[in-house]
């Protein structure tokens, strides 16, 4: 009835059918070779990745993003609320301190934990509002609990040890109050004064700059090892090149964030790559002296807290005199 006859039905049929069949199968091969070229893909950059974590002893993507969100907090607490700062501040701080006088517990060293954190935790905002007479009193203070507390566990029969050893515990807790709580605070107290904010983002930024050209160019040209028994990775090429990123970048800072001279660009650049620089080795020395590799293992790609405070802390202190003296 329809005029066209059932042989042409089926023949069209049958090409439709063709077709659909020849459209499913080099869909399926395009497929096919996009999983393989993924394969492919995927396999090289574990490769890849494999030969950086070994050569570097971290796992580098891990490291980048956890970098990435430590640093969208600090930008944003610095460019929007101040007192955010702080806030973060209180928390770093409290994590480093327990992380040191955990690690020193490892070489026999009795630091209490407990007055320890909570001093590092009370400076910070005492440091803030009270400015640097209070940083000192609150760092002076902090010491002076530490040993009465260690002292008093002394009284107790159970724990009781030796004078000498007692001796070395009361300097491990001033020490670590001095290398974390005192440097820590500086940088609180820069931010807390008027355009300190702009300072704090600025070392900051030059730090991670020094840090950032060492490391990359350490891992593409180091070859003379810099100090073999204090940190083995560090290289001499790699010292040049943070000292060459960080002087660009502190030239950089000085003229458009800080509104600074050329030459204060390079002098700041210089001096906060030699802090940093120091900072990085005199906590390598510290982990190597205790016998570990970091000194915690909360952020996956870094170790702890205050292995990514080392180039801080004492940065820190170098950019308030220069906002002293400068700003």
């Amino acid at each position: 009835m329809s005029g066209v006859p059932e042989e042409g039905k089926s023949d069209a049929g049958g090409h439709e059918r063709t077709a659909r069949g020849e459209f499913r199968a080099q869909v399926n091969a395009r497929k096919a070779g996009l999983e393989r070229q993924f394969e492919a893909s995927k396999a090289q950059f574990d490769v890849a990745q494999e030969k950086i974590n070994a050569r570097t002893g971290r796992n580098l993507l891990v490291a980048i993003l956890i970098g990435l969100v430590f640093g969208g907090a600090v930008l944003l607490s610095l460019l929007v609320v101040k007192e955010l700062f702080m806030l973060l501040a209180v928390v770093i701080a409290g994590f480093a301190s327990y992380e040191l006088a955990q690690a020193l517990r490892k070489a026999d060293y009795r630091v209490p934990r407990i007055p320890t954190v909570a001093v590092a935790v009370a400076a910070v905002p005492l440091a803030y509002y009270g400015g640097a007479g209070a940083q000192l009193i609150a760092v002076l203070g902090g010491i002076a609990l530490v040993a009465i507390w260690r002292l008093v566990e002394q009284a107790v029969p159970g724990r009781r040890t030796e004078a000498r050893a007692l001796v070395r515990d009361l300097a491990a807790g001033a020490f670590v109050q001095g290398y974390v709580t005192f440097l820590a605070t500086f940088a609180v107290v820069l931010t807390a004064a008027d355009g300190g904010e702009l300072w704090t983002l600025a070392f900051i930024m030059a730090a991670v700059a020094a840090d950032t050209g060492a490391y990359a160019f350490g891992l593409m040209f180091g070859k003379h090892k810099m100090a073999p028994v204090i940190s083995p990775k560090k290289t001499w090429e790699g010292f040049a090149g943070g000292a060459a990123t960080s002087v660009v970048a502190g030239l950089l800072i000085s003229i458009f964030l800080l509104g600074n001279t050329w030459w204060f660009g390079l002098l700041f650049g210089a001096a906060i790559f030699l802090s940093a620089t120091l900072g990085d080795l005199v906590e390598s020395l510290i982990k190597r002296d205790i016998g570990i590799k970091d000194m915690s293992s909360w952020l996956p790609g870094h170790g702890g807290f205050l292995d990514r405070l080392d180039s801080i802390l004492p940065s820190a202190a170098v950019a308030f005199v220069a906002f002293r003296i400068f700003g």
